[in-house]
């Protein structure tokens, strides 16, 4: 195999590379606001979904195996939801702090979390 083969060869190998990596990241991740959810929930209903907000003063309850409380909306506090979360407790979880969960909403209208992450990403749609 000459100079230029293997050159042509290396390129090949880094782009398919490149693809393969960009392949797995999920660029299309939308998140939306607890008003949003509220106003719209049978539209939200069993699907997966991701939002933010802060735990609502007061409503926080954590017991062995069980985490519920109340996600407030960021920017309008008077719409929040009913969150139920049987993972392990996430590190600073406090009343007041923000953060953001992935999880379906059920036939209640309360969202399952299935993965909360304390601290609110930086875009988000409106």
């Amino acid at each position: 195999m000459d100079k230029k083969q293997k050159q042509i060869l290396a390129v090949i190998t880094i782009l398919a590379f490149a693809i393969l990596g960009l392949w797995g990241i999920d660029t299309g991740q939308t998140y939306y606001m607890v008003s949003e959810i509220k106003e719209n929930i049978d539209d939200f209903g069993g699907n997966d979904i991701n939002t933010m907000g802060a735990i609502r003063q007061g409503t926080l309850d954590v017991k062995p195996g069980n985490i519920t409380f109340m996600l407030q909306d960021i920017e309008q506090p008077e719409k929040y939801i009913e969150v139920e979360y049987t993972g392990d407790l996430p590190p600073n979880l406090e009343e007041g702090k923000e953060l953001s969960i992935e999880g379906k909403i059920d036939k209640q209208g309360n969202l399952k979390a299935e993965k909360i992450v304390m601290g609110c990403p930086s875009k988000y749609s409106e």
